[in-house]
């Protein structure tokens, strides 16, 4: 096997919006800083992600100031560019995550208006706090584990090789984008992540919690937000069990730290 490392690094701060592509990226929550701090919820503050509206793929989120904080300007075609800062305490409310309930921050009228207009549905856009906790699921993590608006845990990893077996299976190749990874490694074979348990990199230990099983998201293309049977089906023929479909590995960061795109990682584990 060749040495590890990191070939793409990705921040998604709207959850199910198009994500940043970083050469570099310091760990927040566990996981990359600034990942998933925002988030699109209806009326009555539950999540709203590309599985009810595949056009939030087409919004692509860009931080104004990243040195300072989170806030964001929000383009797609067919509406103006928006910018929408951080909230603060005054704005507070509740919102929730599956089956969980958060403390956020509401961001305001006026990007609601512009979502609920684009997305054609009454929606507010939130932000999770800095003192915020949200416990990561204890049936796979550790005590002090915490996330923010992920679906369940602070990191996706995937690996090149992984996809580039999956493109080989079907007609048409997909980017890794649809997958929404944080992390991609490359020098493996694939679905060697399969079998990893810890990785270090630098001085920070990833650890892998949980295979990732998938929804209908990867089925959605990123530039049409049109819906397809692919890759789902293929996937569904080689990488499926006990009713799931799996691809890619949930991870939790220990540590404090910078990782980088070039970086090297060793199998603890």
């Amino acid at each position: 096997m060749s040495r590890l490392f990191i070939s793409e690094l990705a921040i998604y701060p709207v959850k199910s919006m198009r994500q940043i592509r970083l050469k570099k990226s310091s760990l927040q929550f566990g996981g990359l800083k600034y990942d998933r701090r925002w988030m699109v919820v209806d009326a009555d503050g539950v999540m709203i992600t590309q599985r009810q509206l595949a056009r939030l793929c087409l919004i692509q989120p860009e931080l104004v100031n990243p040195e300072m904080d989170c806030s964001l300007m929000l383009s797609t075609a067919g509406m103006p560019d928006i910018s929408v800062g951080v909230p603060d305490a005054k704005t507070t409310c509740k919102v929730k995550v599956w089956n969980d309930e958060c403390t956020a921050y509401d961001a305001g009228d006026e990007i609601a208006n512009w979502l609920s207009q684009f997305l054609k549905v009454e929606c507010r856009l939130v932000y999770f706090p800095d003192d915020e906790v949200r416990v990561v699921d204890q049936d796979y993590a550790q005590a002090n584990d915490q996330t923010a608006f992920s679906d369940g845990f602070p990191v996706l990893l995937t690996t090149q090789a992984s996809l580039d077996d999956l493109n080989s299976r079907m007609d048409e190749s997909i980017p890794m984008a649809r997958f929404r990874p944080n992390i991609v490694v490359s020098g493996c074979d694939a679905y060697a992540e399969d079998g990893w348990k810890q990785l270090k990199v630098a001085d920070i230990t990833l650890r892998i919690v949980k295979p990732c099983s998938r929804c209908i998201v990867p089925s959605i293309d990123i530039d049409t937000a049109e819906r397809s049977k692919q890759p789902i089906k293929t996937l569904t023929s080689y990488r499926s069990r006990d009713h799931h479909i799996y691809f890619g590995q949930n991870v939790v960061a220990d540590g404090d730290g910078l990782l980088e795109t070039g970086m090297h990682l060793e199998v603890l584990e």
